[in-house]
Order: structure tokens, then sequence, then C-alpha cells
């Protein structure tokens, strides 16, 4: 409801019977004055806290990725302890080593050449031989659409986890990535344990 302005008349008017009221429980008159103008203060402004520039993660201390990277097979290979002579080793690294048998697992399934290998390394166990050859291949090159990047050459990774577990694993002293002469990245050395007489 919005107040209108009194005309000068009823100013008097309103004069004389305000002069002529009585104040309750003693309370002081106060003579009208002039009609008071209501005058709006502007909204305060609240006060926003002051934002120091920052850059995202400058103030952490632990460097290490949130994720556990698996090694490169050719890495966690050579981070490998050598169970073997050492000087033998390192002939064997350069390719100076022949190996007395082989086997070619390409073009096999997984379900295939976990046989094929056991029956391989178990023969050449038996037959004393020490040194054999590996070929799993590279890998082919496929394209990968999923979310999870999936491992090239399921052979060639497949291959050293099952030398090092049973049934392969108490025959099996060494496991190295072969010569460039060899196949290189797509083939491995396996070093023997010397066969126990009986």
């Amino acid at each position: 409801m919005s107040r209108r302005k009194l005309k000068p008349e009823e100013k008097e008017l309103w004069q004389q019977v305000a002069q002529t009221a009585t104040p309750l429980f003693g309370a002081q008159t106060r003579p009208l004055t002039a009609e008071k103008k209501f005058i709006k203060k502007p909204p305060k402004t609240p006060q926003l806290p002051r934002i120091t520039p920052f850059e995202i993660g400058s103030q952490t201390t632990d460097t290490r990725p949130t994720f556990d990277l698996k090694p490169e097979l050719h890495r966690s290979l050579e981070m490998s302890r050598v169970q073997m002579d050492k000087r033998a080793f390192e002939k064997l690294k350069r390719g100076k080593m022949k190996p007395e048998a082989t086997i070619d697992l390409h073009g096999l399934t997984l379900g295939q050449a976990q046989p094929a290998l056991v029956q391989f390394i178990l023969a050449a166990s038996t037959s004393g031989k020490r040194l054999v050859l590996v070929i799993t291949g590279k890998g082919k090159a496929a394209e990968d659409y999923g979310p999870i990047p999936r491992q090239k050459g399921i052979l060639r990774h497949h291959v050293p986890r099952w030398l090092g577990m049973a049934p392969l694993a108490p025959f099996v002293l060494q496991v190295s990535a072969a010569h460039i002469k060899h196949g290189g990245g797509g083939a491995y050395y396996v070093y023997l344990k010397r066969k126990k007489p009986s």
C-alpha cells in the first residue's frame, strides 16, 4: 500500500489532534515532522575471497603415477636375476651360444601352444639339452578400438609366464630374449637346468 502525501490542511488538522493526545506509559510525544522520505540504500555487494593463482598438482609431494604400469616384456626379463653362470649368460646375450633345439609356435593358439611347449621342454630336458630356442613371433599389429589396450603378440607374452610356472619351472634355469640372429624380440633362449643323474 503506497502512502499518499498529506495536503496542507490535513497536516494542520493532524497537528491539532496530536497535541490533544496523551502519551501511553510515559512515552514522550514527538512533534510531527515533515513526511519521512524513504531512501533506499544500495544493496551491499558481498566481499568475495581473493583466489590466488594455482597450478594443478603443484602442491603434491607424491610424484609416482597413480596406477601401476606393467613393465615392457624385455625390461622385466632384463631385470630378472641371472641364475646361470654370468660368463655363459654374457655369451648367450651376444648370440655366441648355439641353441641345441628349436620350437616354432607361430600360428598356434594359446590352447595349442602351451601343451606343445611343455612337451618340447620336458623332452629337451630328458635328452640332456641345456639351451633351446622358443620362437613365438612378435605378434601382428591389429587395430585396437577398445578402452583397454591389447597386448601385441599374445604368445610372446604368455611363454615366459608358462616357463616360470608348473610343470616347467623346475626344469628352467634362465629365460632371456634371443639375439637378433636367432629371432630377436620374437624368440626366447631357454637355458635348462642340468639333468640330475638317475
